[in-house]
């Protein structure tokens, strides 16, 4: 009795296993269809304060969702280079950055970012940010500030790497 009782344990154990992995197969598989779903409309944008540059390319997918690269470079601290993923609410682009920092590639951050769209200009907010258990989110209840900003992103021409 005592081994059909373990070799019950085993087997349910080995099913909650290849269950498990057989639902990270699945969303490994949706997430590489998003990167290599062609975008529709490719826009790059360029930000300068002082001696701080921000390079930006927006990718819009067919679906709405917002892919893309940036790569900040702020005086006195290490380049930040990285990927944004978010979506449109209106006319504001809501969007989490995930990047490293200078050349310790280990270490990966991500950040949540909301730019304002005015004419052919993004204007990247101020905001009041919290961490929960890891993630770190824009508070609700609390506006974004798109007025005493130091970054506003002009529409410029793409470059190929």
């Amino acid at each position: 009795m005592k081994n059909l009782g373990l070799l019950c344990l085993l087997l349910a154990c080995i099913g909650l296993v290849e269950s498990c992995k057989k639902n990270s197969n699945q969303k490994d598989v949706k997430a590489s269809q998003v990167q290599a779903e062609k975008p529709i409309s490719v826009q790059c944008y360029k930000a300068l304060y002082e001696q701080d540059t921000i390079d930006l390319e927006i990718n819009t997918l067919k679906n709405g969702k917002i892919t893309g690269n940036m790569v900040m470079k702020v005086f006195t601290m290490p380049k930040k280079v990285g990927k944004i993923a978010g979506e449109f609410r209106g006319d504001t682009l809501f969007a989490a950055y995930t990047f490293i920092q200078g050349t310790n590639d280990k270490v990966t951050y991500k950040n949540p970012m909301a730019f304002l769209k005015r004419g052919n200009e993004l204007i990247l907010g101020n905001g009041k940010i919290e961490t929960t258990m890891g993630a770190s989110y824009f508070v609700k209840g609390t506006p974004i500030d798109f007025d005493r900003v130091k970054y506003k992103f002009t529409n410029v021409d793409c470059v190929d790497k």
